[in-house]
């Protein structure tokens, strides 16, 4: 009997807080989605128990990420831990802009 040598893949979740004083609207949605297709990982936005692909602009603003909110960010792929690096780092950006 041979066993197939199946390539694991990721799966990596991380709590997000959405610090922007406007929440994640339409120019910072549109932002975070971009980047995220920008991996080949399969990612989504998890929040209050309802899942969202965090690669569609209507989900992503579906979510309702208004400030303060938290939210798991899942990524399933090769590129999983980076993926949820980069992007966790663009979501404080989005935050020191406006303060900028």
């Amino acid at each position: 009997m041979r066993v197939g040598h199946k390539k694991a893949s990721v799966l990596a979740q991380r709590e997000v807080r959405i610090t922007n004083k406007l929440g994640l609207h339409a120019r910072p949605a549109a932002q975070f989605v971009k980047r995220v297709r920008s991996f080949r990982s399969e990612i989504c936005v998890v929040k209050s128990g309802k899942r969202y692909s965090a690669s569609s602009l209507i989900d992503v603003l579906r979510a309702n990420l208004d400030c303060g909110s938290t939210a798991i960010l899942e990524a399933h792929g090769v590129d999983a831990d980076d993926a949820l690096d980069e992007l966790e780092q663009l979501l404080a950006k989005f935050h020191e802009q406006e303060t900028d």
